[in-house]
């Protein structure tokens, strides 16, 4: 990444495939990927003609202002307050918590014990137990193990800043998670801390705790040093 500008570096088709979602507006024109966040708000408001078009397993809860396109599965338990946009053929499974301003494609998984808020989900994005997703985008078959949380407010409350190797870029914004691009693999239990951005292809392994930017096509390896001992006390 050194060698490009950070507009370069960060810019939407750099992380995403935009033919995998159908909201790639979102992302016309914004200088840095983290800026279609800016714009979940106002999309949906302009936008999002609410209905249900897919199949409600008992009485899930959903509010007003949410579309649900066909082929999709809610089961009961699940609650959508929305603003929210989920496409066609996604599973939302029980225990599942849809806040405000979420934006999903077509093909993902919301899992168990889920809860998402001002985000965006590409195509087949694979969210299925236990995760946090807030002021966050996830790109094309991109996977979360169970328990990955992606934090999104710093202890201090104060702007958070992108921090790759050769930069710092100023996001604006005071609440923003992670950017994970197409087809990368989160380990389970990892946690992302806020402003962390991942490039496409990655792995981080189980149990990591990542800051900052990992370049596409990486491998983040945690190692612990564990030792196994007998138990004196039983003998």
């Amino acid at each position: 990444m050194s060698a490009l500008s950070p507009e370069e570096a960060f810019a939407p088709a750099e992380f995403i495939a935009l033919e995998h979602t159908t909201h790639a507006k979102l992302f016309e024109n914004q200088r840095f990927i983290w800026d279609a966040l800016k714009q979940i708000a106002s999309y949906l408001q302009f936008r999002l003609k609410p209905a249900v078009l897919g199949q409600l397993m008992g009485k899930p809860f959903i509010s007003n202002t949410v579309f649900i396109g066909s082929g999709t599965i809610v089961e009961q338990g699940a609650v959508i307050k929305g603003p929210a946009w989920i496409g066609e053929k996604c599973h939302v499974r029980s225990g599942c918590y849809v806040r405000e301003n979420v934006i999903v494609g077509d093909g993902v998984v919301m899992g168990n014990s889920c809860e998402f808020k001002n985000c965006i989900l590409c195509d087949e994005a694979q969210v299925p137990h236990f995760n946090y997703v807030g002021d966050s985008i996830l790109g094309f078959r991109a996977h979360l193990g169970a328990g990955v949380i992606l934090s999104n407010v710093k202890l201090d409350h104060r702007e958070i800043s992108v921090v790759a190797a050769d930069y710092t870029i100023p996001t604006g914004l005071t609440k923003f998670g992670a950017i994970i691009g197409d087809r990368t693999e989160i380990g389970c239990n990892a946690v992302l801390n806020p402003g962390t951005v991942i490039g496409r292809d990655c792995i981080i392994y189980p149990g990591a705790n990542i800051r900052g930017v990992v370049p596409r096509a990486h491998i983040v390896k945690l190692r612990q040093d564990l030792q196994t001992m007998s138990r004196r006390d039983l003998r």
